[in-house]
């Protein structure tokens, strides 16, 4: 069964007729050929296929396409403006927040979303904010100072140190 769904990625509409049993992740990559998303494990364990729905973060390889329908979708691609990248990107960057890249687009819209909740979040706060995100290479050290400084540059406050953390 097929059903025609009008779904807005990144500001632009993508009207296409899909299978009601299309996977949003699959509707992204596929459909509106947009490969920053990533599919990591398909049970929603690792967090790679993070995207924000109206800017609640959720994983897309549990969520069928047919359910987004007159949303809102945001992905990696979606982050960076005609002004620059986002705050969060440009954190990962200069805090070495990222190692093989394959979490790093599902790790950004995660914390997008902790950071519009929670402006100021503690170590603690980011690293329970991030349980649901599966990162394999970096052991988060890098990742919770990039979260720091994409907050601290969202607030306007002073920068925090980008010395990389390197564990032994």
């Amino acid at each position: 069964m097929t059903k025609e769904i009008t779904v807005t990625i990144n500001g632009e509409e993508h009207t296409h007729e899909v299978e009601s049993r299309t996977l949003l992740v699959h509707f992204i990559r596929e459909i509106a050929e947009l490969t920053g998303t990533h599919i990591g494990c398909d049970t929603s364990s690792c967090g790679a296929c993070t995207i924000l729905i109206d800017g609640k973060s959720a994983k897309s390889c549990t969520i069928l396409a047919v359910q987004v329908n007159g949303k809102n979708v945001t992905t990696v691609e979606g982050l960076a403006t005609t002004e620059g990248v986002h705050p969060i990107q440009e954190g990962f960057k200069e805090n070495h927040g990222l190692h093989c890249g394959f979490c790093t687009s599902g790790m950004m819209m995660r914390c997008v979303e902790l950071l519009e909740n929670n402006p100021n979040p503690t170590e603690e706060e980011i690293r329970w904010g991030i349980s649901g995100n599966l990162c394999r290479c970096t052991g988060y050290n890098n990742i919770v100072k990039a979260v720091q400084y994409a907050g601290a540059k969202l607030r306007g406050d002073e920068l925090p140190s980008t010395e990389p953390v390197f564990v032994e």
